[in-house]
């Protein structure tokens, strides 16, 4: 069985990650931070696990990095810490530099040192986990999606802090050899997602009687995957993916964001219905919209599902039914 090195473990994809592993028999250690989207909860079932250890530290501080290497020896970093909210972005840029570059640079060098001093393992990868919007914005009317080959034009304080770290990480690969790959990803949902993103916040605010806020019209595009989609990418990646490759990941479940929220008021209609009888739907309002808000995201991951064998397991309908029933009975 591996070892793998996570950091951002407790957040919301990496728990996932985490938990998925572990139930194969897969060793974890696992540095985050603890900073306000990471939940410690969200990994209580492992917690005593002999698989498990938890490191609480900062992926910038470079001490602890090499401890954790030098200690446990992993056979892979994978790397999920990071900021990630874009309106928090725009806000407050300068922690989105600070963990998404230099943290990615920390680790990325902690790295590069322990593979040098430990023989350069052809075996050993160092998975650089981003997002699809490093790649800009498509037009509505384009059939085009990214891919690996897209060009990166990021056009928020996030998505810039993103591409500098891919392309920190594919910096390191090409001029110090580190066997680094990268996966960029459409927007995820499912279990353990901070209550920030779109779906959980629709579902509480829908619950809580409050206005479900919808930016612009709510006619921006997302393609959506399911959290257990794409932490399977993230072993196939570690299985069967090339050094110095990217591989894009996402759910083929393009929707306009209005249409979205409608339909997660359907859902809550059917399975937690209003006490007026009326549906969730009336909440909704629309409100001013984000600055420089990306018009559709969509991603083309022929290449994973051709190289990985790459799949989705289910529909969106029945993940997104399954995720708003998580939330209910974990609220």
């Amino acid at each position: 069985m591996a070892t793998y090195f996570v950091t951002g473990g407790c957040g919301f994809i990496g728990s996932n990650f985490i938990l998925a592993e572990i139930a194969k028999g897969h060793s974890i250690v696992n540095l985050d931070n603890l900073g306000y989207a990471a939940n410690l909860d969200n990994l209580k079932d492992i917690a005593n696990n002999d698989l498990y250890a938890f490191v609480k530290g900062d992926i910038c501080d470079p001490k602890v990095i090499a401890t954790i290497l030098k200690t446990y020896k992993p056979d892979a970093v994978i790397h999920f810490a990071a900021e990630s909210h874009v309106d928090n972005s725009i806000s407050g840029p300068e922690i989105f530099i600070q963990t998404n570059v230099m943290g990615t640079y920390h680790m990325l060098e902690g790295a590069r040192t322990f593979w040098n001093n430990n023989g350069r393992s052809k075996d050993f990868r160092f998975i650089h986990v981003s997002t699809d919007e490093v790649y800009g914005e498509l037009e509505f009317d384009n059939v085009d999606k990214f891919d690996e080959n897209t060009s990166y034009a990021p056009n928020s304080p996030y998505s810039a802090s993103k591409a500098g770290s891919d392309h920190l990480a594919r910096a390191w690969y090409h001029t110090y050899d580190l066997p680094v790959i990268i996966t960029n990803c459409s927007n995820n949902y499912g279990p353990h997602q901070y209550k920030e993103k779109l779906i959980p916040n629709m579902i509480t605010h829908a619950l809580a009687g409050k206005k479900l806020p919808v930016y612009g019209q709510g006619l921006n595009i997302r393609d959506w995957i399911y959290v257990g989609d794409h932490c399977k990418g993230i072993c196939l990646v570690l299985a069967k993916g090339k050094v110095g490759q990217s591989y894009c990941f996402g759910g083929n479940s393009e929707r306009r964001n209005i249409d979205l929220v409608t339909q997660i008021c359907g859902i809550l209609d059917e399975i937690k219905p209003r006490r007026d009888g009326q549906s969730y739907n009336q909440q909704i309002s629309f409100v001013t919209d984000r600055a420089g808000h990306d018009k559709r995201y969509a991603i083309n991951d022929s290449k994973a599902r051709a190289e990985l064998g790459y799949s989705t397991d289910t529909s969106f309908d029945e993940r997104l039914k399954t995720t708003i029933q998580w939330f209910l009975d974990n609220l």
